[in-house]
């Protein structure tokens, strides 16, 4: 018994003809025919009878198209859930992500994502780039989006975007009307910074001392949102990345291009033991390229 014979089956019991039930079907009479006999050999009983040319359908035939429309409804349930996971119209992303990504720009960047692939679920979780990066390995989540160097694509993940930090500065601070800041004019200023276990911090430190200044560390916190905050009140100034700088909706901060370069490295991690789905590399695509989009072009690295 082969799907095409029950299709044929279906057509004839709805159009009451071969003649309209091959035109349904888009083939000739004789092989909707010979669909028709064919599974009426294999159920073992007559399906039609002919009186004048027209099929009527036996009793044992009314009986077993209830079960083939049922039937065929879930094929075709089945084919259209398949042109939608083909046309990346359905299935489910479970997201990790830092949250120098996850506070606002994601959000962002998964609503327009959805207005082009509205049926598909989308979770996202909150938490450092240790713990994404565990969640990654654990598969605890499909795609991990971390802050974290990685200069050369692999079966595990791949650079998202390469970015440069940005001074950011309280309103009103003497260094507001500079266009670019640079180490020496931060010495003698109090800092809000990242805590010492962050690369950033590490990228941070060793510049200043390269220069021979020393950092006042006023306060340290490990959320780059939380360092635009403490800037804001005035506790300090901050190296921070531009993707938290573009995020950051407080009035009280002005952000300035700062050389020599330091770089924000964002990477997206994959589970080692399956690869990714289409969506999901849809879904890279399109947060890199709307990051792109957003970000001005020379805080854009790589």
């Amino acid at each position: 018994m082969k799907i095409r014979q029950l299709e044929a089956f279906r057509a004839v019991m709805l159009c009451q003809t071969v003649t309209r039930a091959a035109e349904m079907l888009h083939i000739s009479q004789p092989a909707a025919t010979r669909l028709i006999a064919d599974l009426e050999e294999s159920v073992g009983f007559a399906l039609f009878e002919r009186v004048r040319g027209r099929l009527y359908p036996t009793a044992e035939a009314q009986v077993l198209y209830e079960e083939v429309q049922r039937s065929l409804v879930g094929v075709e349930r089945i084919a259209l859930a398949a042109r939608d996971i083909r046309e990346l119209q359905r299935g489910s992303l479970q997201i990790a992500a830092a949250p120098a990504l996850a506070l606002s720009f994601l959000p962002r960047a998964i609503a327009e994502f959805l207005t082009q692939h509205g049926q598909t679920q989308i979770s996202m979780l909150t938490h450092s780039s240790r713990t994404v990066v565990d969640m990654v390995v654990g598969q605890r989540c499909d795609v991990g989006l971390a802050i974290l160097s990685m200069n050369h694509p692999s079966t595990h993940g791949e650079r998202l975007i390469s970015t440069r930090m940005v001074c950011a500065l309280p309103v009103g601070h003497r260094l507001c009307s500079e266009a670019v800041i640079r180490p020496h004019d931060l010495a003698g200023e109090k800092f809000v910074s990242h805590p010492r276990a962050l690369d950033s911090r590490l990228q941070i430190d060793a510049l200043f001392a390269s220069y021979g200044i020393e950092r006042q560390l006023q306060v340290e916190t490990q959320v780059s949102w939380s360092i635009c905050a403490f800037v804001e009140a005035g506790l300090g100034v901050a190296l921070i990345d531009p993707i938290t700088a573009l995020e950051y909706r407080g009035n009280g901060i002005c952000f300035r291009v700062f050389e020599p370069q330091l770089t924000t490295d964002f990477s997206v991690l994959f589970s080692t033991q399956r690869p990714p789905s289409l969506l999901l590399k849809s879904f890279i695509a399109h947060t890199r390229a709307f990051a792109i989009a957003q970000l001005e072009p020379h805080l854009v690295v790589a």
